[in-house]
Order: C-alpha cells, then structure tokens, then sequence
C-alpha cells in the first residue's frame, strides 16, 4: 500500500453527513443528539499540537524520541469505551513511546476534518465514516490500525415483543432508524440480506430508545455497547442483530491520520500504535479497571453508571479479541476483513479502493520490530 503524499487540496468541501453514532447519555439518563458536521477548513501541512477541550495529564519525555504534544479525537464521550487509550495516559505509556503532553478529546464531532485539517494527530473513526469522507471529499486520510474489529451496529428489539434475531424478522416491522448516515447503514442492511426495502417501515426517530420500550417500533437502530445495555438494565430481556454479523461487517474505533503523518512522521504513527496497544493489553486484562478509570477519573463529570461501564467493558472485548486477532494482535485488520469491509462499503454505495482507506504498513513493522505487543490478553 502506498505511503507517499497525495496532492493536498486547499480545503475540503463542507459535508452534512452526521456522525454514525447513537448520542451521549449518562447512567441511565439519556441526553438528545448531537450530531457532528464536517465542516470545512483549510488544510494544514504539519500536526499540530493539543486541543483546549481536552484534559491533558500525562507529561514527560519516557522514551528516547521526543515526538512533541499529542491530540487524539475521540469518536465519543469520555466512557469505558476508551479504557485502552485512559491506560495508556496515566500509566505514562504515551509517555514512554516519546510524547509530551497529552490531549485526549472527548466526541461526538467531526473527527475527519479535525485530523485532515492536523487540529487531531490521530482520531478513532468507523470504515464506513471515513471512507465516505475519502470517496465524497478526498480527504487524505488512511486507517493505520482498528480496535473493533467487528462494528458495535445492531437492531435493537425486546425479547418479549419483536424478537428480531434474523434479518428475515425485519419484514412486516416498523424499525426506528436515525437520519443521515444510519439510515445508509440500515438500507445496505436490507440490501445485503435481499429484503425489500418496502416490506420494511422505518421510523424516523431520534437516539433515545424509549420509542422501543414504549412500544412505538418493533426495532431500534443502536450500538450493542450503549442503548443495549441500557434498555437491558432498565429491567428489559433484550435480542440484538449485529450487523457485523449479519452481512455488514466493517471495523470501528479505527485509528485515522493524514497521509502526510504516514509519509512524513512515520516512527510517530508507530510510537502511538504501540502506546495504544500497551494500553489495549491492560484494558482487556483488567475491565473492571478500566470502567473505574472512566467513571472516577476521564468521565468523572459525566454522571457514569459504573455497572453500565464495567458491562460496556465486558462487551466490547467481544468486538476487540477476534480469532484474528489472537492470531495476529490487537488493532491488526487481516486481508479477508478489509475485503469484508470493501463489500460493506460497495452495499452502502461507497465508491472508494482498499489502498485509498487502508494503510496497515506501519502497524506491520511496529510488530515485526516489537513481537511482544501481539500478545493478547
């Protein structure tokens, strides 16, 4: 795959599409959308340094290479969904690996723009999100690593009510469905498993799944570690239909940078792989940990369940550790997933290549150079 630097346009265009993800909400309280535009702005030809919304709290130089500040985009709110990167700050890993001061800014926004335009060094994105952004704007962006390999997606429904566990169970149901991109998800759902978009009534409705628990959709569009758990700990027998599982898999929480980054500061984009790991290793080894890490901690003016995050904890180990994975590593994506992911991508209507969205080059020396990070808990 290349590493060299395309043209870099001068700006990139202004995008509506919303991010591909459910809102933040605290606990068991749920908060209205927030919806992230890529806004336009102008490109910057060097990484910048760290962001005033984010809570920078490791400093120092560890390792031998002085790689300067560091800012990382976070796709979400400061939860348990990021426990790797909170091991990673405060047992000085990033430090380590040669960063000063670390910045680690809380989402929803538009992650895409913010590292095109060197505002992030690094962002944590979904194929699908990025890959849009590259086909529709030419965004010079690549995922160099994933710490989902399977996407978190699912068709909400009640154990008692629709019990959607098929693909086939769609039909003759009314599914709730967020506008803009998750709708682009939910139609290549139907598409992939041959149902007709007319034998299906999609409901526009907003991140709150109490459409659902009031019985207003069959089903509800929804992460398997957010209003999964949620609706589940409010006292409901849930059923999930993971798209990862059912003709729509594509990684998430990939980390995104520039391909200047990739071409120009390469021992960078392999120091913050590394720390990453290092981090991911002790989150999977220790969930409880982590979960504490958000809530007293990173998330601590956030009003964090614990029970709810030391669940989402134990979830998302599920999308992390993959046979693959164990194969090969965390944050590793073997060929047959990104061919996967470009089927996905094809269903959705994304025009893009494989070696336009996926740059996993640097990630393979990092683990040829350092065997001992492919150890998985």
């Amino acid at each position: 795959m290349s590493r060299t630097t395309p043209s870099l346009r001068p700006s990139l265009r202004p995008s509506l599409r919303p991010s591909l993800r459910p809102s933040p909400r605290s606990g068991r309280g749920r908060r209205r959308a927030a919806t992230g535009l890529l806004a336009a702005g102008a490109l910057v030809l060097s990484a910048c340094g760290s962001s005033d919304s984010g809570e920078a709290s490791a400093s120092g130089s560890g390792g031998d290479a002085d790689l300067g500040d560091l800012t990382v985009q976070l796709s979400w709110i400061k939860n348990a969904e990021f426990a790797g990167e909170f091991f990673a700050d405060s047992k000085g890993y990033y430090a380590d690996a040669g960063f000063s001061e670390v910045s680690l800014d809380p989402g929803p926004g538009p992650i895409e723009t913010l590292v095109a335009t060197g505002d992030a060094d690094f962002g944590l994105s979904n194929a699908v999100a990025t890959a849009q952004v590259v086909a529709e704007e030419e965004a010079p962006l690549k995922i160099v690593g994933t710490k989902f390999q399977k996407n978190p997606f699912t068709i909400l429904s009640l154990k008692d009510g629709a019990d959607i566990s098929s693909p086939q169970d769609l039909v003759g149901k009314k599914i709730g469905v967020q506008a803009g991109g998750n709708e682009t998800l939910f139609d290549a759902l139907l598409e992939v498993n041959d149902i007709d978009p007319d034998d299906v009534t999609k409901v526009p409705v907003e991140y709150d799944p109490s459409p659902l628990v009031d019985g207003e959709v069959d089903g509800f569009l929804a992460y398997l570690t957010n209003e999964s758990i949620t609706v589940s700990m409010d006292g409901n027998e849930v059923s999930n239909l993971p798209f990862a599982d059912n003709g729509l898999p594509f990684v998430a929480e990939s980390v995104i940078t520039t391909d200047q980054m990739i071409a120009e500061e390469p021992e960078k984009v392999k120091a913050f792989l590394e720390a990453e790991i290092r981090g991911w290793q002790d989150a999977l080894a220790d969930p409880d940990a982590g979960a504490k890490l958000a809530v007293e901690d990173y998330g601590k003016d956030l009003d964090l369940d614990m029970e709810k995050e030391t669940e989402q904890a134990e979830v998302q180990s599920g999308l992390i550790v993959t046979p693959e994975v164990e194969d090969n590593g965390l944050f590793t994506i073997s060929d047959d997933l990104v061919a996967a992911n470009m089927t996905t991508l094809e269903a959705a209507g994304i025009d893009v290549e494989a070696d336009q969205l996926f740059d996993l080059s640097l990630l393979t020396e990092l683990l040829e150079d350092k065997p001992e990070l492919t150890e998985v808990p």
